[in-house]
């Protein structure tokens, strides 16, 4: 099978001939990991294509390191334009801020070729930042969670403004040939429970996120989505919804074997080895214990990529990224 064969198996919750991985590093890790993480793994195909200007540098890092999955975020996108200060203060404003857009989807289009030409990976478009976090960005967090509960009409003009804005952009790369998926990035939770209610969730975030969520799934391609925290009580809602994978599955938010037991059959899980404990504090033998135990339980019947929980930062020693490469890619 190829890697973008075994993506779609698990996704698909068919079990694939080997367990894919889709690693990645925050920036600070990569600042202080990428080089020697190069020298112990880079592969002459990828330093090759590296030259050659048609891959990038961490691309080639990661398919080094056995990632299934390519690392793609040039693509056209939008963000908030000169937001005055007073925006982000107590008092509710009366407006929604200007926005601007950037990248160019022509430029976007000519990655994802050289990709697919390239390599057998499967190509996701990454947008981190969708509508909650685009929201509070806005305002701030706590403003905006005030907001929510104190002002829901500007509330839900504004993330209506922000549902609208994706949705137009969106229109447009999920035309892009050879993509397999699109990542909407939104953190709901905190470590203990949703930021909000699941009635406000429901209410204000669910209708946005169902539209961005059709739109993909109309051009054939699969719905990924990233929170941090505990947001199991709208579990439910993300596979009526039609979620295809999850990010980042935290172990110390959510008892990740109870969220297989009971949405295995519907939701891919991507992450689960833990960045707060194991990773950065436990020993080699920890982490590839973990990362074996993880993959067995998480990947029964598909659905599991294996990663860590979150982007591994620079806490995490080295040789720790290494046991759990080396552990992925044997398994």
């Amino acid at each position: 099978m190829t890697k973008r064969e075994r993506v779609k198996s698990a996704i698909a919750h068919r079990t694939p001939d080997k367990v894919p991985t889709f690693f990645h590093l925050a920036p600070d890790g990569l600042n202080k990991y990428g080089e020697p993480l190069f020298e112990r793994y880079g592969r002459a195909d990828m330093k090759r294509l590296l030259e050659e200007g048609r891959i990038d540098y961490r691309n080639a890092l990661y398919f080094s390191m056995g990632n299934h999955v390519c690392f793609l975020e040039n693509f056209p996108w939008w963000d908030w334009k000169d937001l005055p200060p007073e925006y982000k203060t107590e008092d509710t404003p009366d407006f929604i801020p200007e926005a601007r857009d950037f990248g160019s989807l022509e430029v976007f289009a000519e990655c994802v070729r050289n990709l697919r030409e390239t390599t057998d990976a499967y190509i996701l478009a990454e947008v981190w930042t969708s509508d909650f976090e685009k929201a509070y960005f806005s305002r701030g967090l706590e403003f905006f969670l005030a907001d929510m509960a104190a002002d829901p009409e500007f509330s839900q003009r504004l993330l209506d403004f922000i549902t609208e804005k994706n949705l137009s952009l969106l229109k447009e790369i999920v035309k892009t040939p050879g993509l397999d998926g699109v990542l909407l990035g939104n953190d709901w939770g905190s470590q203990r429970d949703l930021l909000m209610s699941p009635t406000t969730w429901r209410t204000m975030l669910k209708p946005g996120a169902k539209r961005e969520y059709d739109l993909i799934h109309g051009a054939g391609l699969d719905v990924w989505v990233h929170s941090c925290g505990d947001i199991r009580k709208v579990l439910p809602d993300l596979c009526e919804m039609g979620a295809n994978v999850l990010n980042p599955v935290q172990p110390e938010c959510m008892n990740i074997y109870e969220l297989k037991r009971d949405f295995g059959d519907t939701l891919t899980f991507w992450g689960g080895i833990s960045t707060q404990r194991t990773l950065p504090y436990g020993t080699t033998e920890e982490v590839r214990r973990e990362t074996r135990e993880v993959t067995a339980r998480m990947a029964e019947n598909g659905g599991y990529i294996i990663a860590a929980a979150q982007g591994i930062q620079s806490d995490v020693p080295l040789e720790n990224i290494c046991a759990l490469v080396d552990s992925a890619n044997e398994l």
